[in-house]
């Protein structure tokens, strides 16, 4: 067995073993290291072939990659009612520390999507990140809470998915398939991210009636198209896909010091 196939097999890791990670080594030795931070619930679904895809193109690059999932998500232990802002957050660091380890390199970039991206740049002084490149981050938790509430509204009702309409109160505590916490729905309606403490490089490919991000939010931007329309409920059940995403991060990885 080869360090490529040997170095992609799955794994458990943190103070209990109790988060599941994939590390991808470098198809040549790796001069960069980049942690993949997941967006939570129906996003991390939809993003799952992507990650998968952008870590293979990183690695044969030659930048030493980690997916892993928050405590609570995916294959890591816990439910999805467990998933916790600020435990993620500390998940994000151990994963910072494990793919260091892993790789040999100290200095860790990370990459995230909607609220992986968020969780990024809330968490890189604790990762001690080197920079992030965020996707569409969630700067502004209340106005996704309430995002979320009005696509939890539609979905129970939604004809073309269940044959009765659901009762509000068998889906209450969830968003999109997915159990949720009173202090998850606390932690993210208070979660503002003001701007970013690493070197930041924002990709934008939100649609164009959504509101663009705020002058004080000092990052390099580039603009993706076409438009991921995260919120399309017609397109929930549909893997998210972009190889100019993947052409992006990869010329950008390419080029940081």
């Amino acid at each position: 067995m080869n360090m490529r196939a040997r170095a992609d097999m799955p794994f458990h890791f943190g103070p209990e073993r109790e988060l599941f990670g994939m590390f991808h080594a470098a198809g040549s030795p790796a001069q960069k290291a980049v942690v993949l931070c997941p967006p939570l619930g129906q996003d991390q679904i939809r993003c799952h072939r992507l990650y998968r895809q952008l870590a293979q193109v990183l690695a044969d690059e030659g930048v030493a990659v980690l997916r892993f999932d928050y405590y609570g998500t995916g294959d890591s232990a816990g439910d999805s009612v467990d998933v916790d802002w600020e435990r993620c957050k500390v998940d994000t660091a151990i994963a910072a520390s494990e793919l260091r380890m892993r790789a040999g390199i100290d200095r860790v970039f990370a990459f995230g999507a909607r609220l992986g991206g968020s969780i990024a740049l809330a968490s890189a002084v604790q990762a001690r990140l080197a920079g992030v490149v965020a996707w569409d981050p969630v700067l502004d938790g209340r106005a996704y809470v309430s995002q979320l509430d009005a696509m939890q509204s539609a979905l129970y009702s939604d004809e073309q998915r269940f044959m009765v309409p659901r009762k509000a109160t068998d889906v209450a505590t969830q968003w999109l398939g997915f159990s949720i916490s009173d202090t998850l729905r606390r932690q993210l309606t208070n979660m503002h991210i003001e701007r970013p403490t690493v070197p930041t490089l924002l990709l934008d490919s939100l649609l164009p009636e959504v509101p663009r991000y705020s002058s004080g939010f000092m990052a390099m931007a580039r603009s993706l198209q076409p438009p991921t329309p995260w919120d399309d409920m017609r397109r929930l059940e549909v893997a998210v896909l972009s190889h100019p995403l993947i052409q992006a991060v990869t010329r950008h990885m390419r080029e940081v010091a």
